[in-house]
């Protein structure tokens, strides 16, 4: 079972249809008893770093998604603001994040000169793959994600990078240590290349491979 942590602060409904798409049971969720048993996690986010942080913390989930991640280092993937949390901090707030990847999380901050560069970043940009990973295993070179952000992820540990994308500056765009992976882009929202990731995600503890369907 897949559990999409349901904090207060994720798109879920995208979420789970696409999990619907693809055949996929998927529960939302933020019962401590769910989490304990869930296969795999999916950490949504949309909105302001300490406020996702403050409502994990709320919730008293902190505890048990640190069990069932850096313990039993069950899969777990963070989606936009759900990437960010995974750092240490953010430029966005005050609160520590999870620190599960060294890093932090920055805004985009551009020179007037290039002030025809819009924040949030938003829209459809491509990706280009910084190692080999079962995450985006039949993944074409030229693979384009749909991205709405402001904040931007830099891991300190450069092989924690998975993917990164141009936007006035070459940033992280998805992460991958051991068992934790992230994506700040919305793979629920990207058609035919969220599919296979989504894919590849679920089946992750197998030999499954999934074709880019044109």
């Amino acid at each position: 079972m897949i559990v999409i942590v349901d904090y207060g602060m994720g798109n879920l409904g995208s979420l789970s249809n696409m999990f619907i798409k693809i055949n996929q049971e998927a529960k939302i969720s933020s019962s401590i008893q769910d989490i304990e048993t869930a296969d795999k996690l999916i950490l949504p986010g949309v909105g302001s770093f300490d406020n996702g942080m403050r409502n994990l913390n709320d919730l008293n989930l902190i505890p048990i998604l640190y069990k069932r991640v850096i313990i039993d280092k069950i899969p777990v993937l963070g989606v936009c603001l759900g990437m960010q949390l995974f750092t240490e901090k953010s430029e966005e707030g005050q609160l520590k994040g999870l620190g599960w990847i060294k890093g932090e999380t920055k805004k985009f901050n551009f020179p007037q000169k290039e002030n025809n560069l819009k924040i949030p970043h938003m829209g459809w940009n491509s990706v280009n793959f910084s190692k080999d990973n079962k995450l985006i295993k039949n993944l074409p070179a030229d693979s384009k994600y749909y991205f709405v952000h402001s904040y931007y992820v830099v891991c300190r540990d450069r092989s924690d990078v998975l993917m990164s994308t141009f936007h006035g500056i070459e940033f992280d765009s998805a992460l991958q240590k051991d068992n934790i992976y992230g994506v700040q882009f919305h793979p629920e929202k990207s058609h035919k290349y969220g599919i296979v990731l989504f894919k590849n995600f679920c089946n992750l503890n197998n030999d499954l491979t999934f074709d880019l369907l044109i």
